[in-house]
């Protein structure tokens, strides 16, 4: 198969995400990819503003996956605030063409939302279907609120031509449905684990001494973008109020990396809050092997969480990991009350809960059901179905056709 994936963020330096392995996956199964991709973060990088020209990245290195090829086009945009998404919609509009012309496609997949709703459109009167992936809420994730609604048409008008939706999880499913997604061409597929890199493992006691971590320690994890409402603030100050042998590690950078910066100093807490910043996906299993309990203590009210199930829970429990979480939704329509997910109601409440249950004696019994929920959603086993969906739009469009 001829793959065209669409999406409005970075592909190389997004951590991997649902479409990274799939793709590279599939591209070890002889099949070919082509990513055309946005350069998301180009203001918080501090880059100059102008026009940006086109670029393709052919032998980009592989995300995850040893010999996958995957090429990136990167259409031209103006690097100019709110510019930047409207320069995108003449960009990425010529660039789905081109493909459609160039490349022929047999199937699109779609991540975006200006994009994807694009990539519908050109496909109207051609045998090709469009298949529309929600992994996360998009419209929500749109920094700039007032524009969130009309992020929602867009969404709405992809959702209604689109020959298959696939989503996550059960919150996104009744997310999608209540924007009007025909339940005939919806479909759950679920996020994977790489079994053979996260796989319960005695912890990296090299590395443990290295972060000053000892035998007597409980340790807090949490990985993954510092988003101002990811609640690890508030963790890291309820730390500073215990005089326990807890310690949290953080890896990872974002928008509150320098406040916690400054908790650690204010507070004197560089033994027992430690900052690592981001690392290259291979470091990850060693990274969360040292960990005791991980932790998801999002508040619990933030809309942009409601219906999601970040990738980063399947990992931690995948290595046999107990999670703390804030009560939020889709976690909690994921994975229930007995799966290795233990929840509390605010992020503040995270430090005393880890105490209880270190103190429980439960850890190693709640990791396991942890591992047991999730073990058999390996991404073979993902791609396999995901491969099928693709085949199967294929045959029904041409048939129809």
């Amino acid at each position: 198969m001829k793959i065209l994936i669409t999406q409005e963020t970075d592909w190389i330096k997004r951590n991997p995400i649902q479409q990274h392995h799939l793709a590279e996956l599939l591209s070890l199964r002889g099949h070919e990819i082509r990513v055309i991709d946005y350069e998301l973060h180009w203001m918080a990088e501090k880059k100059k503003w102008g026009r940006c020209k086109p670029q393709v990245f052919e032998k980009n290195e592989p995300k995850i996956y040893r010999d996958a090829k995957v090429t990136i086009l990167r259409p031209g945009i103006w690097r100019i605030p709110y510019i930047d998404n409207i320069s995108l919609l003449f960009s990425h509009k010529r660039e789905i063409r081109r493909q459609i012309e160039e490349f022929q496609p047999d199937v699109i997949v779609g991540f975006g939302i200006l994009n994807s709703y694009l990539a519908v459109k050109a496909v109207a009167n051609h045998k090709i279907p469009f298949i529309y992936y929600w992994v996360d809420v998009l419209h929500r994730l749109i920094p700039t609120r007032v524009f969130q609604p009309f992020g929602v048409i867009f969404e709405k008008m992809a959702l209604k031509r689109s020959d298959m939706i696939l989503v996550i999880n059960e919150g996104l499913k009744e997310v999608v449905s209540g924007l009007g997604a025909p339940p005939d061409r919806t479909r759950i597929l679920r996020t994977g684990i790489d079994a053979g890199r996260f796989t319960p493992v005695n912890a990296d006691n090299t590395l443990r001494m290295q972060l000053g971590l000892k035998e007597t320690d409980t340790v807090l994890f949490f990985m993954g973008w510092l988003y101002k409402f990811s609640g690890l603030k508030e963790v890291a100050q309820e730390l500073a109020r215990t005089g326990s042998n807890i310690k949290l590690v953080i890896v990872g950078e974002g928008d509150i990396y320098d406040e916690l910066q400054r908790i650690q100093a204010e507070y004197n807490l560089h033994d027992r809050l430690i900052l690592i910043g981001k690392k290259p996906y291979k470091d990850i299993p060693a990274l969360i092997s040292i960990a005791d309990i991980c932790i998801l203590p999002a508040y619990p009210d933030e809309k942009i969480m409601q219906d999601i199930v970040p990738i980063k829970l399947y990992e931690y429990m995948a290595m046999q990991k107990l999670v703390i979480s804030t009560r939020l939704p889709g976690i909690m329509k994921e994975f229930g009350e007995d799966n290795g997910v233990v929840y509390v109601d605010r992020p503040e409440d995270v430090i005393n809960k880890a105490r209880e249950m270190a103190g429980s004696g439960n850890l190693g019994k709640l990791g396991l059901k942890a591992r047991e929920f999730v073990a058999g959603n390996t991404w073979e086993k993902i791609t396999d179905e995901f491969e099928k969906i693709l085949q199967e739009a294929i045959d029904k469009r041409k048939s129809a056709s």
